[in-house]
């Protein structure tokens, strides 16, 4: 019991703590590839830390859901880090309580409430890019369940840890029912994260869809927003490598949850090498065309779901 408390404590500290890291990286490099000398790496820390130091100014509009929803959603995705073993292949602590399915909706719910506390501001400015995420994450959220329900209709369960040891033997790594599902959880994640080509980052008002929603936060607030939404990068990317991608290498045990960090490290320069380079070689998709590229991921997940009933049914 004390070897499991450890290794929860090490995945939720490696989840908090090491995820603006990876958002630093991915800047860094994006901006060493257009020539630029670009920010320090540790750049997303010194964000967080100034804008802790910080008094949050709020609407006189605002009432408590704009206050308070900051901190439950911060706090869902470190209930999430809890709960799904997304960078180690054992269950921890709380994973017999909620399966894959269960953090989807958690997810599902943060983005929720981070929809309605912005609207509780106030501002127009903040209504279109409530109304553009509104209208572009039913795709998301029908894209992230049928991928689910597909790897749980291969594996007998909807278990990340079991899925992981699937994913491991070549004849399942190779079925068209997993790459179908890797390739739209990959451009779920794109979307979900804000990587190009789907929108491009920063308040530019064409193609500003989840900046909108921290438009009129500032201070401590606007710093947990911030983390949370690197947390939530880290989790879905995560989830995209040990499940779909490179369900390789991991290990068991103290030790080898310490390990696991040093084994992510690589897998995550991986997948920002894959980003960067889709960031920089790909045109941003005009905000119409978002629709497009979800439903195009939306029915690759339900091929993957499809293939997965008549390869295993």
């Amino acid at each position: 019991m004390n070897e499991i408390i450890i290794e929860t404590i090490i995945q939720v500290l490696g989840v908090t703590l090491l995820s603006p890291l990876y958002a630093g990286i991915l800047d860094k490099l994006k901006a060493n590839v257009s020539t630029r000398r670009g920010q320090s790496i540790f750049q997303p820390y010194y964000d967080i830390f100034k804008l802790l130091k910080k008094e949050s100014v709020v609407s006189i509009n605002a009432s408590a859901v704009f206050i308070y929803s900051p901190y439950v959603v911060f706090s869902i995705y470190v209930l999430i880090s809890f709960v799904i073993p997304v960078v180690y292949p054992q269950p921890i602590i709380f994973t017999p309580t909620v399966d894959f399915l269960g953090g989807a909706l958690l997810f599902s719910l943060a983005a929720f409430l981070k929809i309605i506390s912005a609207m509780d501001s106030g501002s127009n400015f903040v209504a279109l890019g409530t109304s553009r995420a509104i209208s572009f994450n039913f795709l998301g959220e029908a894209t992230l369940i049928t991928v689910f329900f597909a790897v749980a209709l291969i594996t007998g369960t909807n278990n990340p840890y079991v899925e992981l040891k699937f994913a491991e033997n070549p004849v399942y790594y190779l079925a068209l029912d997993h790459v179908f599902a890797s390739v739209a959880f990959f451009m779920l994640w794109l979307f979900e994260t804000g990587k190009l080509p789907v929108e491009s980052s920063g308040l530019a008002e064409m193609g500003m869809i989840d900046d909108a929603l921290t438009y009129e936060y500032s201070g401590k607030l606007l710093a947990l927003l911030k983390w949370g939404s690197y947390m939530k990068q880290y989790l879905l990317g995560s989830v995209l490598l040990n499940v779909f991608i490179l369900p390789w290498g991991l290990q068991t045990g103290i030790l080898g949850a310490i390990e696991d960090l040093g084994i992510m490290f690589l897998k995550w320069l991986f997948l920002i090498f894959i980003a960067v380079v889709i960031d920089t070689s790909l045109a941003k998709l005009r905000l119409y065309k978002v629709q497009d590229f979800l439903a195009v991921a939306f029915v690759i997940s339900i091929l993957s779901l499809i293939f997965s009933v008549i390869e295993y049914d």
